[in-house]
């Protein structure tokens, strides 16, 4: 291959890859192809896509951005799964995929600049919160302090309306009220 064309194919995956802070290798060579094309339309269907790279290309292409972890994994035939979805919620998916085609080899992942080395790896990713859970879980540990403060501050409210309501509930029976000793 000319220097020309490869120069083309790395300025086409930085292009395809600008966008990506993280994504997941996989091996799929042994796959039958029927597997295969159901796994990329699964993951269409998540709007994650599936690229088949060319390594040397790809360590140049990646160079200098967030996927630059990606290269600890580029060894023999890669692919490179990737979407605006978060990483984690690709990495959940491919690992249940895995878990029913045993041809599907997982080989890595990264996000952040931080690499996770094959499938043990990507199991782990897997395990992490998206960015929208832990965003929800900072939210609720924000929150939860200020619902103490506010049930502290009502607490003594509500025994006294609890108080009135059964003098009232009492008055309205007829009967009378007699102050206990206290």
């Amino acid at each position: 291959m000319s220097k020309p064309i490869k120069n083309m194919i790395v300025d086409e995956y930085r292009k395809r890859f600008a966008e990506i802070d993280g994504a997941v290798l996989i091996e799929v060579s042994g796959m039958a192809a029927t597997a295969d094309a159901k796994l990329r339309a699964q993951l269409r269907g998540s709007n994650v896509r599936v690229s088949i790279v060319k390594n040397t290309l790809a360590k140049r292409a990646f160079q200098g951005t967030p996927l630059e972890p990606l290269t600890h994994g580029l060894k023999g035939p890669r692919a490179v799964v990737y979407g605006k979805t978060s990483v984690v919620a690709i990495a959940r998916e491919l690992v249940q995929s895995a878990k029913k085609n045993d041809k599907l080899g997982l080989r890595g992942a990264c996000i952040d600049g931080t690499w996770f080395d094959g499938a043990e790896g990507v199991t782990r990713l897997s395990k992490y919160p998206t960015r929208e859970e832990a965003q929800a879980q900072v939210v609720a540990l924000v929150l939860s302090p200020a619902r103490k403060v506010a049930g502290s501050i009502v607490a003594p409210g509500r025994k006294v309306l609890g108080i009135v309501k059964e003098i009232e509930s009492r008055l309205e029976k007829g009967e009378t009220i007699a102050r206990t000793a206290g």
